[in-house]
């Protein structure tokens, strides 16, 4: 900005240029008088100020300090200051504009100057399942990658780095869900053996999931369109942004039934999102099998012990 602004005025008050291409200042220009007819050498008028009359013969040059929101930069020989410039979007003022310099402008926080397109813009959210490698500064963006093994985020964000998944080898617990990129590891109490449904871990993940599967608001409000609620009536959707739509769905997985969760992806599947509903049907099928297994355990146990005190 600043050097756009200051172009009309490197055209009048830089009398030459060096050999290595770097404008050197003048502090001196000539005329002809137009009542004399002679050459006169005048000097130029100092930053902060412009020109209000030409020397003669006679008389210096006439400089005046430039009014409030105007600036010169350089030693100028020119008729009035230049209008000091403006913050463009995203942006704040640094230094104020003061009469022998331009207002210096700075992305505002979490943006940064892009200058390719010279304008700023804000920083990049790594995706669920990616963390942070380095933040974005005032001149460059947020850089993501992929969470390590063992570690998990389940939002979008310029900060945030992933999560241990949780540990489910206390004797109490058992792991019902191995955790992903994107998602903790679930686990059961072995009292609830008998008690909950595959459906209901399922429902432990199900936020996360719509966060990574970044489903477009129009595929979100037909979802939310079929949804039932406890007193079965229609959610609404029609008017609601991104997180608003979230919101809902988070609300109905926290009332729904196991049974009510085990319909969501023929849900996802009727509404379109086919891949979606695919890969929620795989995590379930994963829970259902490993919940077998650990009931098939627990009985081998119980039969060794039955087995054992005869």
């Amino acid at each position: 900005m600043t050097l756009v602004s200051l172009f009309p005025l490197i055209v009048f008050a830089m009398g030459a240029v060096g050999m290595d291409g770097v404008a050197e200042q003048i502090r001196t220009f000539t005329y002809t008088d137009p009542v004399s007819g002679s050459s006169v050498e005048c000097d130029r008028c100092p930053p902060g100020t412009y020109l209000r009359a030409r020397c003669t013969s006679t008389a210096k040059s006439v400089c005046v300090p430039c009014p409030s929101g105007s600036f010169t930069e350089l030693w100028n020989s020119i008729a009035k200051c230049l209008r000091c410039g403006v913050c463009g979007h995203y942006e704040v003022v640094r230094t104020a504009c003061s009469a022998d310099s331009d207002l210096q402008c700075e992305c505002n926080q979490g943006y940064y100057y892009k200058k390719s397109s010279g304008m700023c813009h804000r920083h990049r959210q790594c995706p669920s399942g990616q963390e942070v490698l380095t933040k974005g500064g005032a001149d460059e963006d947020t850089t993501c990658h992929s969470c390590p093994i063992g570690t998990y985020s389940d939002t979008a964000s310029a900060h945030q780095n992933c999560t241990q998944h949780k540990r489910c080898d206390a004797p109490e617990l058992q792991l019902v869900l191995k955790g992903s990129t994107w998602h903790d590891s679930v686990c059961k109490k072995r009292e609830e053996l008998e008690s909950r449904d595959g459906g209901d871990y399922l429902k432990e993940i199900l936020p996360a999931f719509f966060v990574h599967q970044k489903m477009c608001i129009r595929r979100l409000r037909q979802i939310v369109h079929k949804l039932r609620s406890e007193d079965g009536k229609k959610q609404r959707s029609s008017g609601l942004n991104l997180s608003a739509l979230h919101v809902q769905i988070n609300t109905w997985v926290a009332s729904a039934t196991a049974n009510q969760i085990r319909q969501l992806p023929a849900i996802l599947t009727k509404t379109g999102a086919n891949s979606a509903g695919e890969r929620l049907l795989n995590k379930l099928k994963k829970i259902d099998s490993n919940l077998s297994q650990i009931s098939l355990d627990a009985l081998g146990t119980k039969v060794d012990v039955i087995v054992m005190s005869e």
